[in-house]
């Protein structure tokens, strides 16, 4: 996930000073990398909802539907 470009994501914001300036859901302290970390653990959306206080889904879903797409588009190979 390096490697998208997550400035391209309405649902995420990167503040310097807030967690480090890592991506975060937008009005939240929670980083993307967490999302997918709890994901890839076998947890599921209604587990995110319940543990994180304040999530919304609806952000949630933008940004593993964002990364989901940016697996549909061409790779960028270095020549």
């Amino acid at each position: 996930m390096a490697n998208l470009d997550w400035s391209q994501c309405p649902a995420v914001e990167s503040v310097p000073g807030k967690v480090s300036g890592a991506w975060v859901l937008k009005g939240t302290r929670m980083p993307v990398s967490a999302i997918f970390e709890n994901l890839a653990a076998g947890a599921n959306i209604d587990d995110l909802m319940e543990w994180f206080d304040g999530l919304d889904r609806e952000q949630v879903k933008a940004v593993i539907e964002f990364a989901a797409q940016s697996l549909d588009k061409e790779p960028a190979y270095a020549a």
